[in-house]
């Protein structure tokens, strides 16, 4: 048989002793991989153009982002694109693509839950990119399948869980993580595999969340064949944190109506303003009216890092289910998103064998697979760049970090205080500061619309890229403008500059013909 090895002595097979010397990559005029032993010397010039590109295209852009309107971004793209193949396009379009980027990187961009990747973070990545392993099989991936076997194990004891009796998964984020929640929510309390049809008449599932939760709640509902209207939405307080009277209001009424509660989901720290649910009276809650409880920590879970911050999520251990994103509070290129149950045997309407890639006398022989963990099949090894950074600065040294950009959101907040053309919205809890321009004549209406050209002036300009957000209710008056601080290397002189500078563009606003609504 082709490739067979050679008769041993004994006329047996033999192995041969070590690695075989690495042949060419493939006949002459096809471009080189970027595994086996070549492939790093294929790798090393190519870099080099890399990195001379981002520095120019960063260079260029002189800011946290291009000046000018979305159109013109569009039309040097698709300029790039019609030119003619050849050896330079590598270096022409990462220097455009860093040019046209927002640049999290740069103080003064700030708007989203966008962070600066940690340096060390994107050179791992780039081994696994070379490598291109995928966790759907473990003859694809050895030691990534049992690196992300044990940092979720780790990761789980950070949570507050047992990490014997934990699961979970690396994911693309929140999104996915919810969704993997609520469709084991889903079929813990109506019963795996139940069809929705075959429910008795007038069980209605229904879902709890506030009013601040992602929106991804309600999508996961429409996916899960809910539908979003099975989405209850839950007042917050004064801090934008669910009310607990409001949710055990919600809930009895739920049942009165003859709902089914099949799952509360709290938010640790929510997109628009950091705020965190009341973790310990959801759990209660949820045990009383016997509803899963899944706790979107995607933001807020980097509290976990730091010993001032985490009190903010006790009660986090006792949720079924839980989001964390890296790739926000942890530095990490995107995606690093962790999905993780309290209770392994809770995963099982998960589980899936293919013959073709985990095979049950492949498991009984000890090789494990990860397929039955993730919606997905094909699956990079997002731990890998995760386990490197904690291996490199350790949680006392990212704590560290969240640490800088929470000082940082309260020092903003006094500058927000400090500038009387501007109105804080809420202290901040994580590392959001929420405010809005005040204008002289303060009706609700010409407020939202001036904050929104306002924040559009700003990116058009090239200035600074901040948030914004509308606050829960209905009506005219709700538009605000935020800065989610994410960037530890940031100064409070940093800050304070992006905060004057918007007060300065608000006034020229108003000085000139007012918000227009261009943009």
């Amino acid at each position: 048989m082709t490739g067979a090895p050679e008769p041993g002595p004994e006329g047996g097979a033999t192995p041969p002793p070590g690695p075989r010397p690495q042949g060419p990559d493939g006949p002459p005029g096809y471009p080189p991989a970027a595994g086996g032993t070549a492939g790093p010397a294929a790798l090393l010039p190519l870099l080099r153009q890399v990195l001379e590109a981002l520095a120019a295209g960063a260079a260029r852009r002189g800011g946290p982002i291009p000046a000018g309107p979305p159109a013109a971004v569009a039309e040097q793209v698709r300029e790039a694109l019609a030119a003619a193949p050849g050896p330079d396009a590598l270096a022409r379009l990462v220097e455009l693509l860093a040019y046209g980027s927002a640049d999290p990187a740069d103080p003064a961009c700030a708007a989203h839950l966008h962070c600066p990747p940690l340096a060390v973070a994107v050179a791992a990545d780039l081994a696994v990119d070379a490598l291109n392993p995928s966790q759907d099989s473990w003859d694809q991936a050895p030691a990534a399948t049992a690196l992300e076997t044990a940092l979720l194990a780790e990761l789980a004891a950070l949570a507050g869980y047992d990490p014997a009796r934990s699961a979970g998964v690396f994911t693309s984020g929140g999104t996915e993580s919810n969704l993997m929640g609520l469709l084991l929510a889903r079929e813990a309390v109506l019963g795996a595999g139940v069809a929705l049809d075959g429910l008795p008449s007038g069980v209605r599932p229904r879902i709890l969340a506030s009013e601040a939760a992602h929106f991804s709640v309600q999508r996961a509902a429409a996916v899960l064949g809910l539908g979003e209207r099975a989405v209850r939405a839950v007042p917050v307080d004064r801090a934008l944190r669910m009310d607990p009277a409001a949710l055990a209001a919600e809930l009895a009424a739920t049942v009165r109506e003859g709902g089914r509660p099949i799952a509360v989901v709290a938010t640790a720290g929510t997109t628009d303003t950091g705020a965190v649910d009341p973790l310990p009276e959801a759990a209660e809650l949820a045990a009383r009216y016997g509803a899963w409880l899944h706790v979107d920590a995607a933001y807020g879970g980097g509290a976990l890092l730091s010993d001032r911050l985490a009190p903010l999520l006790t009660g986090i251990a006792a949720a079924d289910s839980l989001s964390l994103d890296w790739h926000k509070l942890g530095w990490q290129p995107v995606p690093a998103g962790v999905f993780l149950v309290r209770r392994a045997e809770t995963y099982a309407p998960l589980a899936r064998r293919a013959v073709y890639l985990n095979p049950a006398d492949d498991e009984e022989a000890g090789y494990p697979s990860l397929l039955g963990r993730s919606l997905r099949t094909t699956r990079r090894p997002d731990a890998f760049k995760l386990a490197v950074t904690l291996r490199t600065l350790g949680r006392e040294g990212l704590g560290r970090m969240v640490d800088a950009c929470h000082d940082l959101a309260r020092a903003a907040a006094e500058a927000v205080r400090a500038e009387p053309a501007l109105e804080l919205a809420t202290e901040p809890q994580l590392t959001t500061v929420v405010f809005r321009y005040r204008p002289r004549t303060d009706a609700p209406a010409a407020s939202d619309r001036l904050n929104g050209e306002l924040r559009r002036a700003l990116l058009r300009s090239g200035r600074a890229v901040i948030g914004r957000t509308e606050l829960p209710g209905t009506g005219p008056g709700r538009v605000r403008l935020k800065l989610t601080l994410l960037n530890p290397r940031t100064t409070p002189a940093q800050v304070a500059r992006i905060l004057a500078e918007t007060a300065r563009e608000g006034r020229r606003l108003e000085e000139s013909d007012g918000p227009s609504g261009r943009g």
